[in-house]
């Protein structure tokens, strides 16, 4: 095996169009790229955007997309269809398909040696960031062409494996839904709702978190980030630890167990519920706090609020160019459609069964994503 620099079997492509004349449907922002993830799950359609100028580079399926700023997040993904990104995401693609297997290389950018380079060799700060020419001086190891197409086989076995569980997973999310939607709508069209501000404590009002929690304190205080937020439930293998100082200075921003957390900024609408073991955790300015009041169900709060229309609404709703998101002001103003507590608590039993189906599944998921990532360690070490 021969050692090579990414930068002499990759290219990265430049490929401009005018994204107000293109007849391509799609965009990736870095919103829609989620680390650790060999593939994009998610796009925004151009028509109707408010996407920038930036917005002007070609991708087509099959090409990975790799994003320059905050290499610790650590988002490099393959898309499965054509599209537009910003001139922030490097389109990657191989020079030589007989060379380096284009359908190894997500695989290769996902690595923990790779995102230890690009750890390494960041510029700048609050955004980090790498030039492409930094991201091709990094060396690996070249495997015989025959091997990565069995590395290949065997690895995106094991990714379709996993996009089976998600699409359970989201089947089971549409059925639940659904049946919101269907008591929801109504209540919408005929204006009885209340706004989220009027649903929570008096004394936790809706906030977000901590603006610069920094990049790591051993034995801190855990702080959830968007990014820790998936499937519905918090991801604690890498919660980010801040200072006992820090987290003091935002102690408004604290949680309890039980608490809702809604994603702001970044992937704006995402949900969970905090859990006992991160009572008086703390949580970015991604991310807002909602302390639910005993007398409403929380459970139909948070489905309401994963539900189409009320996304939708906050779709419309986002701000910004470089960072966009929804402001904590519409948020506590957002009208929430209330049925009788007999009927929230029958679509809450619902969810929650529903809920114990996911949970199944996203278990499943996990075991398999660990069973990837320990046999990538094994090939790419």
């Amino acid at each position: 095996m021969a050692k090579v620099l990414l930068g002499d079997v990759v290219d990265r492509v430049k490929d401009k169009v005018d994204k107000d004349a293109t007849d391509l449907e799609y965009y990736v922002g870095g919103e829609h790229i989620d680390g650790d993830e060999i593939m994009v799950h998610r796009k925004g359609m151009i028509q109707g955007s408010t996407i920038g100028p930036a917005f002007h580079m070609r991708f087509q399926r099959g090409d990975v997309l790799l994003m320059s700023r905050n290499p610790h997040l650590r988002k490099a993904s393959m898309v499965d269809f054509d599209g537009i990104c910003s001139d922030v995401s490097y389109i990657c693609r191989t020079k030589d398909n007989d060379v380096l297997l284009q359908s190894l290389l997500p695989f290769i950018l996902q690595t923990p040696e790779f995102w230890q380079f690009a750890e390494e060799n960041k510029k700048g700060g609050l955004p980090f960031f790498l030039n492409w020419k930094d991201f091709a001086r990094f060396e690996f190891e070249l495997q015989p062409i025959e091997r990565q197409r069995q590395i290949a086989d065997l690895l995106w076995a094991m990714e379709r494996v996993k996009i089976a569980y998600r699409e359970l997973i989201t089947r089971t999310d549409d059925l639940v839904k659904s049946q919101f939607i269907d008591v929801i709508n109504p209540l919408l069209d005929a204006g009885k709702t209340t706004p989220l501000n009027d649903l929570v404590e008096d004394d936790r009002p809706i906030t977000y978190g901590i603006l610069k929690p920094g990049t790591g304190c051993p034995g801190g205080v855990p702080v959830v980030k968007v990014k820790d937020m998936r499937d519905g439930v918090i991801d604690q293998s890498d919660l980010l630890l801040t200072t006992p100082t820090l987290d003091y200075q935002y102690r408004r921003s604290r949680l309890r167990a039980g608490d809702l957390l809604i994603s702001i900024r970044g992937s704006v609408g995402r949900m969970a519920e905090v859990p006992e073991n991160l009572e008086n955790a703390n949580i970015t300015q991604d991310t807002a706090r909602l302390a639910i009041k005993p007398g409403y169900n929380k459970v139909f709060v948070r489905g309401v609020l994963e539900s189409e229309p009320l996304q939708r609404d906050m779709e419309r709703n986002i701000r910004g160019v470089a960072v966009k998101g929804i402001n904590i002001g519409y948020l506590r103003m957002l009208g929430i459609p209330m049925c009788n507590r007999s009927e929230q608590d029958r679509l809450a039993l619902l969810y929650q069964q529903s809920d114990k189906s996911k949970f199944a599944a996203q278990q499943a998921l996990k075991e398999v994503t660990d069973a990837q990532k320990a046999l990538m360690k094994i090939i790419f070490e």
